[in-house]
């Protein structure tokens, strides 16, 4: 009898079909922006990141244009080999001088930014502090580290004090990592009181900027500036593939971190530096950021606007409507019962031409529509999503 050493697979696959967790993906065929094409068809897109309209932008198209003319498609090796572009260092710089930091490093994904630098800064003899609702690559570095992991309830600074009081002596550093804004609920972290506690408990602190990136603070800097944190030691993660529209992640941080970084994190040293499209594109990005804060203020109008209708909605009309969680940021959480009903709102919203995608387990605990506004979005896209929303 020929054994099947493959065949757990497609029982696994038919598991997730019966939870209404399978997924699939979705071709956009249209420059990125407030409207999308997808399946032939015109939608209004809220389920993007691109939260300043940046990724379509002529800019960044001829910037990344014109460094593929000048140093070719890729970089063909890592960035200690034949992978480093003069590109690269300017980018950092302005990342740098963006975040108003001593220095930075760029990684060729903000995941691999993530699991290296935590790989990088703790190991066996550690202890990490994560918030239960930290993205993937900070719970995947976490678990690469080999440090023993503390996850605490979301925003519990309580549970986290007691956690560093309990635990925190037998180890031998100590790092906490969370986001700033949560990228599912858009939400903020209570980064002051993390500061705090980093600094009573000798810890050190990452924070991952991704979503905060261009949005928060009086120059986009991120939740850092926002809270007027600049000039904290700690370190600052990111990412280029969101508000700035290109692709990458980084760290920001002292001088003596990052040069720390470029000689130990292993996602940087042994992967192949970021094409020069996307260097380019970042770059200008960051330059747009600095040069147009009006840009900034019309997602902060848009986010106003949505805030203002969205309180005029009777939510004891619609048994499977539990309300918009968080009005704190472009992201905006829309809570379900369970996933079967998340696709089912989903695809009521295509219907009406509204491009919204449901989040299920196990990305998140809680099945929902995650919304998410841009700068490019006008009044008339604002009110046909409210308009449909509240007919559920």
């Amino acid at each position: 009898m020929v054994k099947d050493a493959y065949g757990w697979m497609q029982r696994s696959l038919n598991t997730i079909h019966q939870a209404n967790w399978y997924r699939s993906v979705t071709p956009i065929a249209s420059l990125p922006g407030p409207i999308i094409t997808v399946n032939g068809r015109e939608m209004l897109n809220f389920a993007s990141n691109d939260y300043l309209g940046l990724a379509g932008d002529k800019r960044l198209i001829e910037a990344a244009m014109n460094a593929t003319r000048e140093w070719g498609t890729g970089t063909t090796g890592s960035r200690l080999l034949t992978g480093h572009r003069e590109l690269h260092r300017q980018l950092e710089l302005a990342i740098a001088n963006l975040k108003n930091t001593e220095d930075a490093i760029v990684f060729s994904s903000g995941y691999l930014a993530n699991i290296g630098t935590i790989s990088a800064l703790v190991n066996q003899r550690d202890i990490i502090l994560s918030d239960e609702y930290n993205h993937s690559s900070l719970k995947m570095g976490a678990k690469l580290s080999g440090a023993t992991v503390f996850n605490y309830p979301h925003s519990d600074i309580n549970h986290l004090t007691n956690l560093l009081k309990n635990h925190r002596h037998q180890h031998r550093r100590g790092l906490i990592i969370t986001d700033t804004l949560f990228s599912m609920d858009g939400d903020l972290s209570p980064l002051p009181q993390l500061v705090e506690l980093a600094q009573e408990f000798d810890s050190m602190l990452l924070v991952d900027e991704a979503h905060a990136t261009g949005v928060f603070g009086k120059n986009g800097a991120g939740c850092v500036e926002y809270f007027h944190l600049t000039g904290t030691p700690l370190l600052q993660m990111g990412t280029l593939s969101k508000a700035l529209g290109s692709l990458g992640g980084y760290v920001a941080g002292s001088a003596t971190a990052i040069d720390f970084l470029r000689n130990r994190a292993p996602s940087w040293i042994y992967t192949t530096g970021l094409t020069p499209a996307d260097t380019a594109a970042a770059l200008t990005a960051i330059q747009i950021v600095q040069q147009e804060p009006q840009r900034r203020a019309k997602l902060w109008e848009n986010v106003a606007t949505i805030q203002a209708k969205l309180k005029n909605i009777d939510n004891s009309e619609n048994p499977n409507f539990s309300g918009f969680t968080s009005f704190t940021s472009p992201i905006l959480c829309y809570p379900l019962k369970n996933a079967a009903i998340a696709l089912q709102v989903a695809q009521k919203l295509q219907q009406q031409g509204i491009f919204a995608p449901a989040i299920r387990p196990p990305t998140v605990t809680t099945s929902r529509l995650r919304i998410s506004l841009m700068a490019t979005h006008e009044p008339e896209h604002i009110d046909k999503f409210i308009e449909f929303i509240m007919a559920i």
